[in-house]
């Protein structure tokens, strides 16, 4: 019998989707912040630090979030949390399109947080439960890969509809992208794990429990993630990576108007060719990772890339060249994103996975405080080179954490070269 494929066709493109709408609906405001009409109406003109502390409202609330979800995808399943989670931030972005204050509109930004918490657990439950060891790079890749689409394709649209028609009408596409797409794909084209999906035959079933034996045989001596040191390690990674993101993609287009004074087509142009580099780093490192199955030394690489780049930033005067490595080290920060939760994954066993990726979710907290941080440092700086350099420190700190996890790398290939002769 030829083995089905419900794990690419259904399970896989329903993740993308969760998470390209997730991310247009996090990372839109981003650009919306540089809508004059909205800062207008939320009374925040000149305000850096408030606008910064919207993203924390949001940050804060979806790393505790993160959390909570991780047992519960655990107990009840990754469908059922997914259906609950996009419902929730689905009727969100109603609530953000209505705000006519500040407090509403944090208010809402809150809630989508409660919402879009379940993201990491949800999706690497569905890795964990649906694709063998050998498939995790790429099956991770299908959901980081929407981390960066959605963005990518989101930042434009949403310039171009608050352009044309206020900056109101983009969250009423954003939340029907979420009610009329997302959630009915879960409804219908998911289920928690093969044995109860539709189209998944019996051969499809034994090659993903044959995985699935593998890891748990590569795992026996432990009794869940939290006793590997290198699943911490990640934990401290992701803390670096996460105040890149959110440092990088909240400030990114004002950086770019108010700095390098680009024009909001502009602007957009080059934000969506960031996200647009970040998805193909995404896709080098899912190849390259179950590849050569060094994870840490393709971290450390890419978090030395990022660090030059930000150098790069704080030193050229042309616009362009800036904006170009500020497009680099997003790619870097994306490339990053894919290797640890590959590694998270590989060092986790099936029972604890919805668990230890809410604790990796749970490290965007980092980002609630950057964003503030940074508007904070360029008010009283009156630069934003400052906050530069602030980042090109935290890529560095990421490189030392990631030198932590090299020798394991290297003593694992060095027994699977001695099992293989």
């Amino acid at each position: 019998m030829s083995r089905s494929s419900a794990r690419w066709f259904f399970i896989a493109p329903s993740i993308m989707f969760f998470w390209i709408f997730g991310q247009m609906d996090k990372l839109g405001i981003s650009v919306i912040v540089t809508n004059h009409s909205f800062l207008r109406t939320m009374g925040i003109i000149n305000r850096p630090a408030e606008v910064g502390f919207l993203l924390t409202g949001f940050t804060v609330v979806y790393s505790i979030s993160s959390l909570v979800w991780g047992p519960i995808v655990d107990k009840i399943g990754p469908r059922k949390t997914a259906i609950i989670a996009v419902t929730i931030w689905g009727l969100t972005m109603i609530l953000g399109g209505i705000s006519s204050s500040y407090g509403m509109f944090m208010t809402s930004r809150m809630l989508l947080g409660i919402g879009e918490g379940a993201m990491f657990p949800a999706s690497s439950k569905y890795v964990a439960n649906w694709f063998p060891k050998k498939e995790y790079g790429r099956a991770q890749s299908t959901w980081i890969v929407g981390d960066y689409i959605g963005p990518a394709i989101g930042i434009p649209l949403i310039v171009a509809i608050m352009i044309s028609n206020g900056w109101r009408a983009s969250f009423w596409l954003l939340a029907a992208f979420s009610l009329v797409i997302s959630l009915p794909m879960f409804i219908f084209m998911t289920r928690d794990d093969p044995s109860k999906h539709f189209a998944a035959n019996e051969a499809e079933r034994d090659y993903v429990r044959r995985g699935h034996e593998q890891t748990s045989n590569d795992n026996a001596n432990r009794a869940n993630v939290f006793q590997d040191y290198r699943y911490w390690m990640i934990f401290v990674v992701m803390l670096f990576d996460s105040a890149l993101f959110w440092g990088l993609s909240f400030w990114l287009p004002t950086y770019l108007e108010k700095v390098r004074h680009f024009s909001p087509a502009l602007m957009s142009s080059w934000t969506s060719s960031a996200w647009l580099m970040a998805l193909a780093a995404v896709l080098l490192m899912a190849v390259l990772g179950d590849k050569t199955n060094r994870p840490a030394v393709l971290g450390t690489i890419a978090f030395l890339v990022a660090a030059v780049s930000l150098f790069i930033v704080t030193r050229t005067a042309d616009g362009s060249m800036a904006a170009f490595m500020l497009d680099i080290s997003i790619a870097c920060v994306g490339a990053i994103l894919e290797i640890c939760q590959m590694a998270m994954v590989r060092y986790a066993v099936p029972a604890t996975t919805g668990a230890a990726a809410g604790l990796i979710g749970f490290t965007n907290i980092v980002g609630g405080f950057i964003a503030p941080f940074i508007g904070y440092l360029v008010a009283i700086s009156g630069s934003f080179n400052s906050s530069i350099i602030f980042l090109m420190g935290v890529a560095l700190a990421g490189v030392v954490a990631f030198l932590v996890i090299v020798p394991s790398e290297r003593r694992a290939k060095a027994r699977a070269a001695v099992s293989a002769s």
